[in-house]
């Protein structure tokens, strides 16, 4: 298979209405090619996809319209796909029946290498129609309705670090590589194939490079419609790894690979109104932010030392957060400064901030979504921003912190909901209770030193 122009997302941004309406012509397309299978990919809690495959003609003739069915517990399990004994998350246990997986056919794409086959990114409802509000992609819909209903329509780029090792656990580089050219020999062929993998989903890669740490590397995406960007970075994830597999190397999305390693997912966003215009540069000076950008700045700063669970989501994370190279822990914005957790970037039409809490193992719709009820708090109190360079707060650096703060700060529930707040609270004390249950190496060595 070639990639065909016809399924390549477009570039900026894109309202929900227009998002449904270039659905409905992916479908007929896809009708019109007659697919041999049709692979639903359900956005979990964890980062990752839930996955069923279905015979093509299957899915066309009903699933398409009506939906399939899939156990509940995928909103609700553990990263090893267990249950707990969480109450709050009991309801998706209860009997493990059905909610409905409803394909947003805006998401078709070819999936590479197998002839006939494509990808579809689903949104979740229970069997009333009703969506699961705790599901990633409701919670960033829904923060995107909101968006529009204060003309704002967001345009999104992420940026996945991801390291790459060989079968002994080496990186596959053995020092630093920072925009390097020579130095990358070792990754010359597996990153060949990569490039070709994404070419051929037709995902809009915009740039690659290699990183700052041994085997480390960036592929970046366009920026995109918020759902798009979420849902297609996690389709490149899935590829890569997949890819990666195929050359005997293993693709790894931790937030720190070691002290003083971070990995990250910096999320590039930009306000526009409905007929595409950057709503974000101050009149007379397309480098500063306007009163709308402002706020919504002042909004993402006020908020994110309580939604650090969201930005932080394992044990793992907060390595990246205490000694991670650039780690943003001082909440506090500057004018293309990556010393800073937000960065101004761009110019006039490109104006955006670039925000850098996130690490590469975040839930990217709901650190997006996130971001926008957060944004959209400040304009709605209409904030204003504070000085650049100036420290508003300060992420939590230990997870027991970080809890504490989501969990009883008002903020995050006003932002998102209690429902979510106690779900993904309970989500985070299951990581928790399962790291302070295990004995590991680190465990061993400093046990040694103690005889």
């Amino acid at each position: 298979m070639t990639s065909d122009a016809f399924w390549k997302r477009p570039a900026g941004p894109r309202t929900l209405a227009a998002r449904a309406e270039a659905g409905a012509g992916l479908r007929a397309e896809l009708a019109a090619r007659g697919p041999r299978r049709l692979t639903l990919l359900a956005p979990d809690p964890h980062a990752r996809f839930a996955a069923v495959d279905l015979d093509g003609e299957f899915a066309l003739g009903s699933v398409l319209d009506d939906g399939y069915g899939a156990c509940t517990y995928l909103y609700a399990w553990t990263v090893d796909r267990g249950t707990s004994t969480a109450p709050e998350l009991q309801r998706y246990y209860d009997t493990f029946s059905d909610l409905v997986l409803r394909p947003d056919a805006a998401t078709l794409l070819p999936q590479p290498g197998e002839d006939g086959s494509w990808y579809v990114v689903c949104d979740a409802a229970w069997p009333d129609g009703a969506p699961v509000p705790v599901a990633p992609r409701t919670v960033l819909r829904e923060r995107l309705a909101a968006a529009e209903e204060f003309g704002i329509v967001p345009s999104v780029g992420l940026e996945h670090e991801v390291t790459f090792y060989t079968a002994d656990g080496s990186p596959l580089t053995s020092h630093g590589i920072d925009y390097a050219l020579g130095g990358t020999e070792a990754l010359a062929p597996l990153l060949r194939d990569v490039r070709a993998t994404l070419h051929e989903a037709a995902l809009g890669v915009e740039s690659a490079r290699a990183e700052c740490h041994p085997g480390q590397y960036e592929v970046v995406l366009r920026h995109r419609d918020a759902l798009a960007a979420c849902d297609d970075a996690m389709v490149q994830q899935t590829l890569v790894r997949q890819t990666a597999a195929r050359h005997g190397v293993t693709a790894s999305y931790l937030a720190a690979e070691g002290p003083g390693q971070g990995s990250s997912c910096h999320v590039h966003l930009s306000l526009n109104a409905p007929d595409g215009r950057n709503l974000g540069p101050a009149d007379g000076d397309p480098r500063r932010p306007g009163p709308l950008l402002g706020s919504f700045l002042a909004g993402v700063l006020r908020a994110a030392p309580d939604l650090t669970p969201l930005w932080a989501p394992t044990v793992n994370s907060y390595v990246r957060l205490r000694n991670g190279d650039f780690a943003p822990t001082e909440v506090r914005w500057g004018v293309d400064d990556r010393t800073a957790s937000v960065r101004l970037a761009g110019s006039g039409p490109s104006l955006r901030l670039e925000c850098r809490f996130p690490g590469a193992d975040a839930q990217p719709h709901l650190a997006v979504a996130a971001l926008l009820a957060a944004g959209l708090s400040g304009v709605e109190d209409e904030l204003p921003p504070p000085e650049p360079g100036e420290r508003t707060g300060r992420l939590a650096t230990t997870p027991w912190q970080s809890l504490e703060r989501f969990t009883t700060s008002k903020l995050p529930a006003r932002l998102l909901g209690q429902e979510l707040v106690d779900h993904y609270a309970a989500l985070f004390r299951t990581e928790l209770d399962a790291w302070c249950d295990g004995v590991t190496d680190w465990q061993r060595r400093r046990g040694a030193l103690r005889s």
